[in-house]
């Protein structure tokens, strides 16, 4: 479902840059003939947490994208440290930020909006990702057994384990539409996840109280499709399908951008 709002006095060049950095409750427009203003209702703040083996700076063609169309964006630097301390590290984030939120997931991100959504009520959407979405109770590990077995290297650290993907099988997994140079410099930096962030259990279900938007990648080999279908599905959110893979932000960050947009112009 698509929500439409009728075209707003165009920004100068100026007030667009400065409401893309900035979470003021409102700018100032200069009416025609620049005797009066109004105070346009705010654009909300997008927030973007990323997933396992990638960071915030996957973020950046979609932050581009949504920075020009005025939005306020933030990239989250997500722990990785397992369910229950990430979704308390979002959780205090969000609390930091003013005025409504669109609050975005990638991958296990997913399961992390789910559940730090419920904290804060300036929250006004959710959006999914290609993106894990579970009920209370569940584990994304739990869902994952919905898709192949993935290719990871574990290594030992203090107080567990971690995870990545082999990088000889990065591209084909995560990113088989990106370019090999690119693929390889992400398989490179990626960030591996403890093993508690499939393991730790979902404890809300935020998509049952704030709209939702889920974008579902058709070429996904990281999280089948017929299990994003199906997560989506049962939690009754909005849908919009797009033949990408999983690193779906890099290689259509357009279609990205347009479904949080759809989301944000619901919460105006």
């Amino acid at each position: 479902m698509r929500i439409r709002v009728p075209r707003r006095v165009a920004l100068t060049a100026g007030a667009l840059a400065l409401l893309g950095a900035t979470t003021a409750p409102g700018v100032a427009m200069a009416t025609s003939e620049g005797s009066s203003s109004a105070s346009a209702s705010p654009k909300p703040t997008v927030v973007l947490v990323h997933g396992a083996w990638a960071d915030s700076s996957s973020w950046s063609p979609v932050m581009e994208r949504l920075r020009k169309d005025g939005y306020p964006v933030r990239a989250i630097a997500n722990p990785l440290q397992g369910l229950t301390s990430d979704t308390a590290y979002v959780s205090s984030y969000l609390s930091t930020i003013k005025g409504p939120v669109v609050l975005v997931g990638h991958s296990y991100g997913g399961a992390v909006i789910t559940n730090s959504a419920a904290s804060d009520p300036d929250v006004k959407a959710l959006v999914y990702i290609a993106g894990f979405i579970p009920e209370k109770g569940e584990t994304v590990g739990d869902l994952a057994k919905k898709s192949p077995e993935l290719p990871v290297v574990p290594t030992d650290v203090p107080g567990g384990a971690e995870v990545s993907i082999n990088p000889d099988r990065f591209r084909d997994v995560f990113a088989g539409d990106v370019d090999k140079t690119t693929a390889a410099d992400l398989a490179a930096v990626q960030r591996p996840a403890n093993t508690k962030a499939v393991t730790d259990a979902s404890v809300q279900e935020a998509f049952r109280t704030i709209p939702s938007w889920d974008l579902i990648t058709r070429q996904d080999h990281a999280i089948a499709p017929d299990a994003q279908r199906f997560m989506a599905k049962r939690a009754g959110v909005h849908t919009e399908e797009v033949d990408a893979s999983h690193a779906v932000m890099i290689s259509h960050p357009g279609a990205v951008t347009h479904i949080i947009e759809d989301a944000a112009r619901s919460t105006r």
